[in-house]
């Protein structure tokens, strides 16, 4: 028999969200939280009555783009206004990159997450260091997983870490 969401509610485990996150790194949290365990969007998806649509939503997949509705159904179950989760989304008219998944490496140095800035389009490189953004891992070229799976903040394949990428990027 399927728990209700205030069922549900009573074991799950709350998650703040950073600034600038993107909602796919914000999820993987959340599902990942002592507490929470939703080892896939699928979990989470079915108690929010959300079903599939969190998947897209981790791989920045935005259209349609999520209704006030859909964000309220979230919120309901990540205890976050339904504001603070829409700050986690592309602004209007802003395009989105699904792939290649970019990151700054000086940026995760000091702050371990993924910014939602980095996969906007009109993003060409990270303001605050002046740098290019990397769309692959420097050393063995693996693309980066979506950030929902960003549990070390490393690479998969050859396990550097994201933090010690710095090195390899390029100034613009």
């Amino acid at each position: 028999m399927a728990k209700t969401l205030k069922e549900t509610k009573l074991w799950l485990t709350r998650v703040e969200p950073l600034e600038g996150e993107s909602i796919s790194h914000f999820l993987g949290r959340f599902r990942r939280a002592k507490g929470n365990k939703f080892s896939t969007p699928c979990g989470l998806g079915q108690v929010s009555g959300l079903g599939a649509v969190l998947a897209r939503w981790e791989k920045f997949y935005f259209n349609p783009f999520p209704t006030f509705e859909e964000l309220e159904a979230l919120a309901n179950v990540v205890e976050v206004d339904v504001n603070r989760l829409r700050e986690m989304l592309p602004l209007a008219g802003v395009g989105m990159k699904h792939k290649p998944i970019r990151l700054c490496g000086a940026c995760y140095a000091e702050e371990p997450y993924h910014l939602i800035a980095w996969q906007f389009k009109t993003t060409a490189g990270c303001d605050r260091h002046q740098l290019r953004l990397l769309s692959k891992c420097p050393i063995c070229e693996k693309p980066f997983p979506i950030p929902a799976l960003w549990i070390e903040g490393r690479c998969l394949r050859c396990l550097t870490f994201f933090a010690e990428m710095v090195d390899r990027q390029k100034a613009y």
